[in-house]
Parts: structure tokens; C-alpha cells; sequence
């Protein structure tokens, strides 16, 4: 029975080996994932502080005075009220403008047979990953030619543009996920292709269109480079670059200001992610099991 025993002995020590190991890589991932969370939170508890400190500097430090100083100094129309209002203007109507045109796009990519649609595709993968910068001095020559430089309009309208691809892209895999027999039934029952898009497939697919309308919409948010570029009227700046201006007006940087006022940047997209916070969640989860 001893000889016996020697084997099972010798069997069960790789499988402890194993379990040994997985625990070890589960501790170090887990570990490394801890650092690069405090590596994040720090720059966001420095705003934080900084906001509620009136003599703030670079240091993340707790503020001797807790005030509210650095809001009431930029809570004013110029320096908040109007850059905010241009901002939601501006990606707002992007926002919107690319919802709409890519989900008119995304429907015939989705439902239709082509030889065309693969290349229709890599296009639009290749055209979401190109760099807006390397495209803004021609873009900025035509706009001149056609006269809408200094346009909320045309910016709204490029901002769409420029967004479009990855948007497309992102709404057919949705548009994949829903059953085509929903839509058949409803031609049967004499509904048009815009009809079932509008009646059957746009509300299925609630979750994936607040995922692309909150991506969208953040990217819009934080552009810098195409509003500066595109818009030249000191009232008609969005927040973003408002954020650059006011950081650099100044011959030493008021933190705390700089801090108070990044915070009432950062709230409409904030608030935006909580309200469509639970579609975004079944939003991600279905595009994990959609195939592009």
C-alpha cells in the first residue's frame, strides 16, 4: 500500500504547483493594477485639494483653509458661463449630427450584401485612426475658401465629420447583434427600411447608442486642437480651450482657479456618463459579443 501511495503523492504535487503559480500571478497583476490606480487617483486628488485651497501650488497637500474661494474667482460669465454654453453648443450638435448619420450609414453596412463592404470597412477603420493634426492645415485652407472660419456651424459640422468613422464603425457591430426577422415581420406589415431602422432597430439598440453617443461626446469635449484651429472669436471658444487661455494669462498660474475651474469642466460629461450610466454598462457587454 506504501508503493502505492507514492505516485498520488507525486501527482498531486504539480497540481500544487500550479495552483501555487496562479495565485502568485493573481497577487502580482493585482499589485501592479494598484499601483497604476494610485498613479491616477493622485493627479485627480490634486485637483481636488487644490480647488479647496486658496494658496495652492503643485504639492498635493491637504489646505490649511478650506475655502471656496477659487470657485466664486471663476464662476463668471467669460471665464466659465459662456466657454460651458459654447461647449455644450459645439459638441452637443456634433454629437447629435454623428448619432444620426452613423446610424444611417452603419444600417445598409449591416444589413446588405457587397463586394464593396469589406473595403468600405478598412477604410473606415483606417480613416478613424488617422491623426486629426495631420489633416487640420488643409481643412483650415478650405474653410477659409468657403467662408466658415470663425463658424459654430462648420466646426460643429467637421467635429461630426472627424468623429463619424469610429461612430460608423461602432454602430454596425451594434446593428449586427439585432435578430433581421424583427425587421422582415415589419416589412411584412408595410413599414419602409427607415420606418423598422427608426421603429425596431434604433430602440434595441439603446445600450449600444449611448455607448457611442457617450464616447462621442467625450471626445468632442476634450478636443483642443480643432476649435482653436477653426475658432476665432474669443466668444465663441469652448471650454477646452477656454481651459488653455486661462491657465496662460496669467504671469504665475493660479492653481487653485486652474483646479476649481477643470473641475466645472469635467461635470457635464460626469453627469452625462451617470445618466446613461446603466446602458452604457449592457452597452459594453454587448459589443464584447459582437463580432465586427
Amino acid at each position: 500500500m506504501t508503493a502505492g501511495s507514492v505516485p498520488t503523492t507525486q501527482q498531486a504535487a504539480p497540481g500544487r504547483s500550479a495552483s501555487a503559480r496562479r495565485t502568485s500571478v493573481k497577487i502580482g497583476s493585482s499589485a501592479v493594477l494598484l499601483v497604476v490606480a494610485v498613479l491616477f487617483c493622485i493627479p485627480l486628488l490634486w485637483v481636488v485639494l487644490a480647488s479647496i485651497n486658496p494658496s495652492a501650488n503643485l504639492s498635493v497637500e491637504w489646505p490649511a483653509q478650506v475655502s471656496t474661494q477659487n470657485y466664486r474667482a471663476v464662476l463668471n460669465e467669460e471665464t466659465t458661463y459662456r466657454p460651458i454654453w459654447n461647449s455644450l453648443l459645439l459638441c452637443g450638435g456634433g454629437t447629435i449630427l454623428t448619432i444620426v448619420c452613423a446610424a444611417l450609414a452603419a444600417y445598409p453596412l449591416s444589413r446588405y450584401a457587397s463586394r464593396a463592404k469589406r473595403p468600405f470597412l478598412l477604410t473606415i477603420i483606417f480613416a478613424a485612426g488617422l491623426p486629426i493634426t495631420a489633416i487640420m492645415i488643409p481643412v483650415y485652407a478650405m474653410f477659409v475658401q468657403v467662408n466658415l472660419i470663425d463658424s459654430m456651424l462648420g466646426a460643429i459640422a467637421f467635429l461630426a465629420a472627424s468623429s463619424l468613422p469610429y461612430a460608423i464603425f461602432m454602430m454596425k457591430n451594434f446593428m449586427d447583434g439585432v435578430p433581421r426577422e424583427l425587421e422582415e415581420s415589419a416589412w411584412t406589415e408595410g413599414a419602409g427600411v427607415l420606418r423598422a431602422l427608426w421603429s425596431i432597430v434604433l430602440p434595441l439598440m439603446r445600450p449600444g447608442t449611448a455607448v457611442v453617443t457617450m464616447l462621442t461626446f467625450a471626445k468632442m469635449w476634450g478636443d483642443f486642437f480643432v476649435p482653436f484651429m477653426l475658432l476665432l472669436s474669443p466668444d465663441k471658444l469652448p471650454a477646452s480651450v477656454s481651459l488653455f487661455t486661462f491657465s496662460s494669462q496669467y504671469g504665475q498660474v493660479q492653481y487653485g482657479q486652474l483646479a476649481a475651474f477643470s473641475i466645472l469642466y469635467t461635470m457635464p460629461v460626469v453627469l452625462l456618463y451617470l445618466v446613461l450610466g446603466r446602458r452604457l454598462r449592457d452597452g459594453f457587454v454587448a459589443q464584447g459579443g459582437v463580432k465586427g
